[in-house]
């Protein structure tokens, strides 16, 4: 490989929080993702950037070895380091970890070619963090997979980006026509997910939706809970108090929320309910654990494996997409 002279200047925060081997991986990812360092380039010496940037060795040197493990970087004796492989950086920026996200970002990272890394952030539907993170991310990454929410300044943020390195995952909300969507439906798919247990709905006198008032989950899902149960003349009503939740034998209910889900089954064992036969419940999106919790949770559920194998191919390959992911129904003894 022909190797080509270039002085590399890493950049680095004196008086940041961030460890300085730390900043020197990102700087030299950061710039083969961004074409200032392409492969065969030189890096300078051990020697040269504890000079140069006043570091210890062995800060240098744990910087370039998990860069070499990684195989971001290669060396030759008495030649010195280089760039071996060109990396890509990824922006994955999702709302808060759960148990059905971590499902996601698995799918996704196995998916990647190993080339690419992931930067994984959260915004906790905080519309300040989403803003800071997005404008300081700008310029940085090859990607950026974006998992938006409802509020105003939305569109305006999500405009910060090119349109050909976004996706916009989950939740189709303050998007164009043109834009790289990979989303599941809240409304119309919970409507038919309903349909598919209609039949065991039949032995309860009513149907409540959980719609406690922390959930951020969109309203379209209680608008198609209740245009069924009115389809169906079902008795139904929908409780955003979460401190008034007291289940009632005879009573169905569909949760948006694990936190409630785990009240549900808290109340049910306080009260000897069993669920499925006292009463019901029906819990939105699917984790690994809830086909072996009180015999098997029903659940609605898209399906989260495949969004992140998605979200991989769009990464991994210069397309487009818009893809709505399928939403099924895994029915189990709660119901």
């Amino acid at each position: 490989m022909t190797s080509k002279k270039r002085v590399f200047k890493f950049n680095l925060d004196a008086g940041g929080d961030i460890p300085k081997f730390r900043q020197l991986i990102d700087s030299v990812n950061n710039a083969i993702s961004e074409k200032r360092l392409n492969i065969g380039d030189h890096l300078p010496s051990v020697n040269q950037v504890c000079k140069d940037y006043s570091l210890s060795r062995d800060t240098v040197f744990k910087a370039y070895s998990i860069l070499k493990e990684q195989g971001v970087i290669d060396s030759v004796p008495n030649k010195g380091y280089f760039i071996a492989k060109e990396v890509r950086r990824v922006f994955l920026f999702l709302d808060t970890f759960k148990a059905y996200k971590e499902v996601l970002y698995d799918s996704f990272t196995k998916n990647l070619p190993r080339n690419i890394l992931v930067d994984l952030h959260f915004h906790h539907y905080n519309p300040e963090v989403f803003r800071k993170q997005i404008e300081e991310s700008i310029g940085k990454y090859s990607k950026y997979v974006i998992m938006p929410f409802d509020h105003p300044g939305m569109e305006q943020i999500l405009g910060l980006i090119p349109r050909d390195k976004l996706l916009v995952i989950d939740w189709n909300i303050h998007s164009e026509t043109a834009d790289n969507l990979l989303y599941q439906d809240f409304g119309q798919s919970v409507y038919d997910g309903l349909e598919d247990v209609c039949h065991l709905l039949g032995k309860y006198r009513e149907f409540v939706f959980l719609y406690p008032e922390f959930t951020n989950h969109p309203m379209e899902s209680v608008h198609f809970f209740e245009k069924f149960c009115l389809k169906h003349n079902i008795k139904y009503s929908v409780l955003n108090d979460s401190s008034n939740f007291d289940v009632r034998a005879g009573v169905a209910y569909l949760s948006v929320s694990d936190r409630m889900l785990g009240r549900f089954l808290e109340q049910c064992r306080e009260k000897k309910l069993e669920p499925g036969r006292d009463t019901g419940i029906v819990s939105y999106n699917e984790t690994p654990m809830k086909k072996f919790i009180y015999k098997g949770i029903t659940v609605i559920s898209t399906d989260f494996q495949t969004m992140g194998r998605k979200a991989a191919e769009f990464v991994s390959n210069d397309m487009s997409m818009q893809i709505c992911v399928p939403t099924k129904v895994y029915v189990r003894e709660s119901l």
